[in-house]
């Protein structure tokens, strides 16, 4: 009895999440790829505090290691037409770029001329 009643909660449970979801895909606010959850609140921020909230979410800024993640990035900057902040900064080395963690990026996807070092890239 208490097995059967697990499962029915956890049925309760996807299914809420899946209507969650749909509702989220709905307004723009959500989009996958590769496993991955990539969402916005659609509110613009500086980097400080879009990383604060995306850790108060339990997950952290896109960082794109492939050409799926890459897009699904690019779904938010074209659908609110601005630009989406990644996490990435630059290393010690002048124009060579890592993972927030310190880490060496494997994944690339710069303009042409990009990164070039005017302002904050």
């Amino acid at each position: 009895l208490v097995e059967s009643e697990t499962e029915d909660v956890i049925r309760q449970l996807e299914h809420q999440i899946s209507r969650l979801e749909g509702v989220l895909r709905l307004e723009k606010m959500i989009t996958a790829s590769g496993g991955k959850i990539f969402a916005t609140n659609g509110k613009k921020a500086g980097f400080h505090t879009a990383l604060k909230k995306c850790k108060e979410a339990g997950g952290s800024i896109a960082t794109p290691r492939n050409p799926g993640e890459n897009d699904a990035i690019l779904y938010f900057v074209k659908n609110f037409n601005t630009y989406a902040y990644l996490g990435i900064k630059e290393s010690l080395i002048p124009s060579k770029f890592q993972f927030l963690d310190g880490t060496q990026l494997n994944y690339t996807n710069w303009h042409l001329n990009e990164p070039s070092g005017k302002g904050e890239e």
